[in-house]
């Protein structure tokens, strides 16, 4: 079994987002941890005049094909994989020339970029990364004796780890770690299968993978004793999950599930022909109403229903003014969503602070 504690003496390096690479990499270097990189990592490391050795040096085997081949070898995966308390592993290891790896950092080749930005097939296609997702998984496999880090947000969580331990790891930040890894990994192969699946026309594909990026930790689920978290998938298509919150405490379940509700409603509603209101209360619309001006829409959608509409939801599908704040902010209101809002429209909604404010910056598409 491993000890709780692991010493980091050895790194590989490997990145495509390069965000606070060259703080990390001298503050290991700083405390003795030998660094390992490839291709444009170790160039960057080089640049910043920090020691680093190529990978091909330990390998014996030049990078490939356009990078395509690089880290897919023995000695890296076998530093990864090694279990350090298994005498066979030990000896294989030695007989080999195989050093331990004991900190692994790869953030992957950009395909959900590529995607977003509308990259043609074989750029997407170049954009999947192989070796990355191979060394992650190798190193979370074995957490109990390497620390493998996947997310920049998690460097300055790493050194703070190695700082409070004097240069080592616990087996519950490694293990958090390992976690984080294959959730990052599960994600990425996510979004390949779904844009091929996409890309080649499978409409009902065998098996579908849904992955999301956490937003928000919700005060409850749809009930007051169920927990519940807010994820993403990415999509840029405009929603709540894309909305800016201007003000107000953390939306519950319940306002997010109305809250969209009445977004996918008011984008029915062509902002070229006139502004348009829905109203919603528990995922039915109250009130709907267009008009020749926001205020006058607002009024109609209220009149609806106007017991029903106390505590609800409000959409716009046009910039909220202040005209229209100020009728809004009459009666007690959860969330307001609209495309904009105007500076005068927000001062009028600050004095009401329980008032939830998002703006989307456009409608959502309904082709979508």
């Amino acid at each position: 079994m491993p000890n709780d504690f692991q010493p980091l003496r050895r790194a590989l390096l490997s990145v495509s987002d390069k965000t606070g690479l060259i703080n990390l990499a001298t503050k290991l270097s700083a405390i003795g941890v030998e660094l390992l990189s490839t291709g444009g990592t170790a160039k960057a490391l080089r640049d910043a005049g920090l020691p680093v050795k190529d990978v091909s040096e330990i390998t014996n085997f030049p990078e490939m094909m356009d990078g395509r081949v690089k880290t897919l070898h023995p000695m890296v995966h076998g530093g990864l994989l090694a279990l350090r308390d298994n005498t066979d592993h030990l000896a294989a290891m030695d007989k080999h020339g195989i050093g331990n790896i004991d900190l692994l950092v790869v953030n992957l080749y950009p395909f959900e970029a590529a995607v977003a930005a509308g990259s043609d097939y074989n750029t997407c296609i170049e954009n999947i990364d192989i070796g990355g997702p191979a060394m992650i998984r190798a190193a979370a496999k074995n957490h109990g004796f390497v620390s493998v880090v996947v997310d920049v947000e998690d460097y300055d969580v790493l050194l703070s780890e190695l700082e409070v331990n004097d240069g080592q790891t616990t087996l519950a930040f490694r293990q958090s770690l390992a976690q984080a890894a294959y959730a990052r990994t599960g994600a990425y192969d996510a979004a390949v299968s779904t844009w091929m699946a996409a890309a080649i026309g499978v409409d009902a594909p065998r098996r579908k993978a849904i992955a999301g990026t956490f937003v928000q930790k919700m005060r409850y689920g749809e009930n007051p004793h169920q927990a519940a978290s807010f994820y993403s998938n990415g999509d840029a298509r405009c929603g709540v999950a894309t909305a800016e919150q201007h003000q107000g405490k953390a939306l519950s379940y319940n306002n997010i599930n109305d809250t969209d509700a009445a977004f996918e409603l008011i984008a029915e509603f062509d902002p070229a022909n006139g502004p348009a209101c829905a109203i919603i209360k528990h995922a039915n619309p109250c009130g709907m109403a267009k008009a020749a001006t926001m205020a006058a829409a607002y009024r109609s959608a209220f009149d609806c229903d106007r017991t029903s509409a106390f505590g609800g939801i409000i959409a716009l599908n046009q910039t909220l003014d202040a005209s229209t704040a100020e009728q809004i902010v009459k009666i007690f209101t959860e969330v307001v969503i609209a495309p904009d809002a105007t500076e005068e429209a927000k001062a009028v909604f600050a004095a009401k602070k329980n008032l939830r404010l998002l703006t989307a910056g456009g409608l959502p598409d309904m082709c979508k």
